[in-house]
């Protein structure tokens, strides 16, 4: 075997780092790309009984992007196996208790079932910003493309390509730029949930 042949037979059967980003990003269309690499879906060498994935680091978790009020309809079912400890948790309540936990559940459920869903769960590394430690990111060795870009702030625009773009209206003469007044979010007021209307079996309103 020459020595080319074998470092590609040793890089296949090795286990990788991929880094993916969570900013702006659905988990739960996100998962089933993670998915593939904490499976080794991705090599020539996969089988299903073969436990040849890789690691996946996730990083700005605290930054994923639900679609429409699914913060709000999307709730979280928890039960400790003991009487009337059945609980029904929201997804905005679960992402204040903890930034990892709703990428972690969707990765654990796209994943199939069997043997290998714990082991590859031990994999997957969720982290809520972009601080690694440097123990995990000198492993990194490639990067996961997102499925949608992250579009550029209007205070992230250059000066020089603000300057070239178009003039849409003009500001009234009292206007105070940078002013806050404006929709200035009220700090004593917070969120309220919307309830859904289905009630669990049992907990009928009627």
């Amino acid at each position: 075997m020459s020595s080319f042949r074998r470092a590609q037979q040793w890089a296949t059967f090795a286990r990788s780092w991929h880094l993916y980003d969570m900013k702006w990003q659905n988990p739960y269309e996100s998962a089933y790309v993670i998915k593939k690499y904490l499976s080794g879906l991705w090599k020539p060498i996969y089988h299903p009984l073969n436990n040849c994935g890789d690691h996946v680091v996730v990083i700005n978790s605290k930054e994923v992007a639900l679609p429409g009020d699914d913060w709000y309809r999307r709730a979280y079912f928890h039960h400790r196996r003991y009487a009337g400890s059945k609980s029904w948790t929201l997804a905005w309540e679960l992402h204040e208790a903890d930034n990892t936990l709703i990428v972690k559940k969707a990765v654990y459920f796209a994943l199939e079932k069997g043997l290998f869903r714990g082991n590859q769960m031990t994999r997957l590394h969720i982290f809520p910003d972009a601080n690694i430690p440097p123990e995990i990111a000198g492993n990194i060795t490639n990067q996961i493309r997102p499925l949608r870009p992250v579009p550029s702030k209007l205070e992230e625009v250059p000066d020089e390509v603000a300057s070239q773009c178009p003039q849409l209206f003009d500001l009234p003469a009292d206007f105070v730029e940078g002013s806050d007044l404006w929709g200035k979010p009220d700090p004593e007021r917070k969120a309220q949930p919307i309830r859904t209307p289905y009630k669990p079996k049992g907990q009928e309103p009627w």
